[in-house]
């Protein structure tokens, strides 16, 4: 299997591994007495960071995925650009500490409610842990904390969560929410022939009441617009595991298709975690936008396109890794 270090490329950072608790409370504790140190020979408190900004990413063919340059960022306590910032990554590096330590997980909104007044904002928080991931050299999961749970999976899938065993058959036209602790997953078990991952949760729940995939032995799975960490890592799990094609059903519209790319390659602001958060080999089912005069869909059945769909995939087509035929459904979704 090609991987990042086996290219031996110039200028691309690390990846971040799935570290165990102990493994990232050892990091933290090794980052904190570097900086303890450097305070100490009068040099300040400040932390060097790998950028995530756009333009320190790079896509790489022969990995199908994007991933970091190895830019760093320099975030000082003493520079009134940065004081707060730096404030804020020595609290999430504090309370991550004291997650792993302790063995436990929380969400990333409980984690700014620990100390709002710092934090001022969950977008303010949720960023810097992102930073304090790349910083660490671990997953944000192996940071034990999570997103809540969003993501629904419904169909031919076992599974034993947590020491319990999951039937997703069993559990109603609702489905079972994907946990938020994939590494707690396992035993997976199932019988079908495909998976199909559905952008909008309406289409899911249509899917779900036909009992679709008693007619088609399939396993269908939707992250409800725009996927969270563990839609995408649960995707990825069971696709490796089971060795099965992907189906994407996803609206011809240029937001649809940015969230496809977002399973398929991965998305900007999780480019460091991209080996653990993508599934190249999805296949796109449709809608197309191409498929709109081909089936003759109505126009009753459409809406107009927005300046912000437009803008949206114009920035799509600048993509460098799309294949030819999704170039030419972005051209026309981008079409008032």
């Amino acid at each position: 299997e090609v991987t990042l270090s086996s290219l031996n490329l110039q200028g691309v950072a690390r990846e971040v591994l799935d570290l165990g608790d102990d493994d990232v409370a050892e990091r933290v504790e090794q980052i904190l007495l570097s900086v303890a140190q450097t305070i100490l020979k009068g040099d300040g408190l400040s932390y060097t960071i790998p950028s995530r900004a756009s333009g320190n990413q790079l896509y790489i063919p022969e990995l199908d995925r994007i991933v970091l340059r190895d830019k760093v960022l320099m975030r000082q306590f003493g520079n009134t650009s940065t004081v707060r910032k730096c404030a804020i990554t020595t609290r999430i590096l504090e309370l991550v500490h004291e997650l792993c330590t302790k063995g436990i997980h929380t969400t990333k909104r409980d984690l700014f409610y620990t100390d709002v007044k710092l934090f001022k904002s969950q977008n303010e928080s949720d960023d810097v842990l992102d930073d304090v991931a790349c910083l660490v050299g671990s997953t944000r999961t192996s940071l034990n904390v999570v997103a809540s749970e969003k993501g629904v999976v419904i169909g031919r899938l076992q599974f034993v969560e947590a020491g319990d065993e999951i039937d997703c058959m069993r559990m109603g036209v609702g489905g079972k929410a994907i946990p938020p602790y994939i590494d707690r997953v396992s035993n997976i078990r199932s019988d079908a022939e495909f998976i199909l991952l559905v952008e909008k949760d309406a289409a899911f729940m249509r899917l779900a009441e036909d009992r679709f995939y008693n007619k088609f032995p399939c396993i269908i799975i939707t992250g409800k617009g725009q996927p969270d960490v563990a839609t995408r890592q649960f995707l990825r799990k069971i696709q490796r595991e089971l060795k099965i094609p992907i189906l994407g059903l996803f609206d011809s519209d240029p937001y649809g298709l940015k969230i496809l790319t977002v399973f398929m390659k991965g998305s900007k602001n999780m480019s460091y975690d991209s080996a653990n958060l993508t599934t190249p080999d999805i296949k796109w089912l449709g809608v197309r936008p191409s498929d709109i005069a081909r089936y003759r869909i109505p126009a009753e059945c459409r809406l107009e396109m927005t300046d912000h769909d437009i803008k949206t995939g114009k920035e799509l087509l600048e993509v460098r890794h799309w294949a030819s035929s999704a170039k030419r459904d972005c051209a026309l979704a981008s079409r008032k």
